[in-house]
This record gives C-alpha cells, sequence and structure tokens, in this order.
C-alpha cells in the first residue's frame, strides 16, 4: 500500500463544511485548479484525467510514466489535469508544489519540465538529507531547479516568485481543492470526475489501458459529465 495520510474523518468533516460555508464563497479561485498538460483542458471534448500529485512522493513519482504514456497515446481523446496536492509528512513538498505555480506563472510551458526534474532529484529534497537546511536554502536550490526548466534567465524571477503572495495563495488553493474532493493522498485519480479504485497507489500502463480503452470505445472520446453543459 502507497504512503498515505490518513486524514481523521472529524477533520473531513471541518474540511467539507469550511468549503460548503455560503459565507466563505469569496474565497471561490477565479479559475479552475490543475496544471493541463499539452494545454489541454475539461472544457475540452475529451475524457478528463484529473491526478492529484505530491512531487516528492515517491508513488507519485512513479505513476507518471506509464500516465503520461497513455495520455499521449490517446491524445486528444483524453485529457490531463494535475493538481498539486502536497503531502504534510513531506516536509519540504509545500514548497514544491509552490514551485509548480511558479514555474506555472513565469511559463506555463514550464510547468510539466519542473515536475519531472522534481521526480529526477526527489532524494535530495526528502526530509533526511534537508534537515539541516534552512527554508531559504531549500527555496533557493528549487529556484536553481526551475531555472534549469524554464532558462537561466529566468533565476531571479524564480526567486522572486517565493516572495509573490499570489504564489502562496495558489498552492493553498491547490491543497484546499484536493481536500475539497476528499483526497487524502497521493498520487489520486479521477476519470471524468469519477475517483478511480486503489487511491494513493501508482497505476500500471495495463491498468490504464483497461479503464481507458472501453471510454474511448463506447464513448467516442467524448466526456458525459461535461457535455451536459457544452
Amino acid at each position: 500500500m502507497a504512503k498515505t495520510l490518513l486524514i481523521p474523518k472529524i477533520l473531513l468533516l471541518l474540511l467539507f463544511s469550511s468549503q460548503l460555508d455560503p459565507s466563505k464563497a469569496s474565497s471561490v479561485p477565479s479559475k479552475l485548479d490543475g496544471f493541463a498538460y499539452n494545454g489541454s483542458g475539461p472544457w475540452k471534448d475529451s475524457i478528463l484525467i484529473e491526478a492529484f500529485f505530491d512531487p516528492l512522493c515517491p508513488d507519485t513519482r512513479d505513476s507518471w510514466p506509464p500516465l503520461k504514456k497513455v495520455v499521449e497515446q490517446f491524445s486528444p481523446r483524453v485529457s490531463l489535469i494535475v493538481h498539486p496536492f502536497p503531502l504534510p509528512f513531506h516536509n519540504n513538498a509545500y514548497l514544491a508544489c509552490r514551485a509548480l505555480h511558479i514555474a506555472n506563472k513565469l511559463n506555463s510551458s514550464s510547468t510539466y519540465d519542473l515536475l519531472e526534474l522534481f521526480f529526477k532529484y526527489q532524494e535530495k529534497y526528502y526530509n533526511g538529507p534537508t534537515a539541516s537546511a534552512s527554508r531559504t536554502e531549500i527555496q533557493k536550490d528549487m529556484s536553481k531547479l526551475g531555472a534549469f526548466a524554464l532558462g537561466n534567465s529566468f533565476l531571479a524571477d524564480f526567486e522572486n516568485g517565493f516572495q509573490d503572495s499570489s504564489t502562496d495563495a495558489a498552492a493553498r488553493i491547490s491543497y484546499r481543492y484536493g481536500s475539497s474532493r476528499g483526497v487524502y493522498g497521493a498520487p489520486f485519480f479521477f476519470v471524468n470526475g469519477f475517483l478511480l479504485p486503489g487511491a494513493g497507489s501508482p497505476l500500471s500502463y495495463t491498468q490504464w489501458i483497461n479503464i481507458l480503452q472501453p471510454l474511448v470505445q463506447n464513448n467516442g472520446g467524448r466526456n458525459p459529465m461535461l457535455s451536459f453543459y457544452l
């Protein structure tokens, strides 16, 4: 079983009640959370996969190659949105999710490049190796990784991104959005709005084929949940 954070039921109730409180309507974000892969989005006429990822989670890292392969294979019949969801027991996960928002703000085409770099160098940001590092030191190191994805000329902009309150707000919204959907671990996958079994564990390429092939064949790639509104 994958490493997941099991949130007590009372905390989940508090999270849901805060999301449903009409007095908090002003906290609704102005746009849908998440990063569209290859520019696809839920408004497209396709089967929609939503993945909730912690960039520093080994199970999330292992789930990415088969998911990427199957999305590219079925594109544009299948689209993907990744929602960053930092697990609290990964000390630097929130900073990594914030870094993804910084990259997305500076150049949205670099977001997935940075995500893959986090997967590649994930172990250097684990709790043990960074136990004696300050928050500022970790941010500077992540900024260098971000500059590698965007280009060296973006280093200063990336460092400044960690001082930008909008990127902090975006990362917080991502976590709140996942919590409102009942997400408590990573990776979590939804297809056309429905949670897949085995939440918190990677899915193999074969498993993805078995899930998506019938949907593509039976529905012609059309997202029945979204087509109602289009």
